[in-house]
């Protein structure tokens, strides 16, 4: 079993001024493989500053507290020993790399977690196997790197190397954002199977609750002005979609 835990999180950033901001005020939260938990709250709460900071962004200082995965210190290894160690984001916005390929770029990320090349026939067996999983045309293997895609087509990508790069954790910052209703069923199926392989943990991030219609939080947490306001089970979702965050951001003193 894996266990990720945040210490009294404390996450600035520096403005165009050159002014240091905090973002997040001193988050704790604990989660352990076989759980899912999901982090719900307004524009600018500091959700995807927590997803960036726990994997390694430069954008983001930590200035004070911890994160351990397996009690090993998280913060102080390279962005790309996080990767190796277990940790996983699918970020809101995926880059594209023009001139890279999907397959060549899923190879090369393979390699570089767990440090050695796959054999080409296994890897183009089991990439094609998880493009089947996610209803992803063949052909998109050798598209490049999110050039062109559509909103969808970039959720499905994540996925896809979430499901062959295999992590410990996975952090899932708004991979809901932009979906049809369609989409979000493949998705939402993929993060399932995911998260049913033992060793597997998901924190998801997201504004709304229809995601978690299809993949059930263990936990949620309501995010307000850079901090852990509310936590509870799959309840408290349905609590925010009908009352909203207003009284969470009033209580919090946070901007609405």
């Amino acid at each position: 079993m894996s266990t990720l835990e945040i210490r009294d999180l404390h996450v600035s950033v520096t403005d165009p001024a050159g002014e240091s901001q905090e973002i997040l005020r001193g988050v704790d939260l604990v989660m352990r493989s076989g759980q899912t938990h999901a982090i719900m709250g307004p524009n600018g709460s500091g959700k995807s500053t927590l997803a960036y900071a726990i994997a390694g962004h430069p954008k983001y200082q930590v200035t004070k507290g911890s994160v351990t995965l397996d009690g090993e210190d998280v913060l102080a290894m390279s962005v790309d020993a996080r990767a190796r160690a277990g940790l996983f984001l699918a970020m809101q916005y995926p880059a594209e790399v023009p001139g890279v390929s999907v397959s060549n770029f899923l190879r090369t990320a393979i390699t570089a977690v767990r440090g050695e090349p796959p054999k080409l026939r296994l890897f183009l067996k089991e990439m094609r196997a998880a493009m089947a999983d996610l209803s992803i045309d063949p052909v998109f293997a050798e598209r490049n790197v999110n050039e062109g895609f559509s909103g969808g087509e970039k959720k499905r990508h994540e996925i896809l190397q979430l499901q062959l790069l295999n992590p410990k954790i996975a952090i899932l910052d708004e991979t809901d954002s932009g979906l049809d209703i369609d989409a979000l069923k493949v998705v939402a199926d993929g993060i399932n199977r995911f998260r049913a392989t033992e060793g597997h943990g998901v924190l998801l991030i997201t504004h709304y609750t229809r995601i978690l219609r299809y993949v059930k939080p263990d936990f949620v947490h309501v995010f307000v002005g850079g901090r852990i306001v509310k936590q509870g089970g799959a309840e408290l979702a349905e609590e925010l979609e009908t009352s909203g965050y207003e009284e969470f951001v009033k209580k919090a003193g946070a901007p609405a």
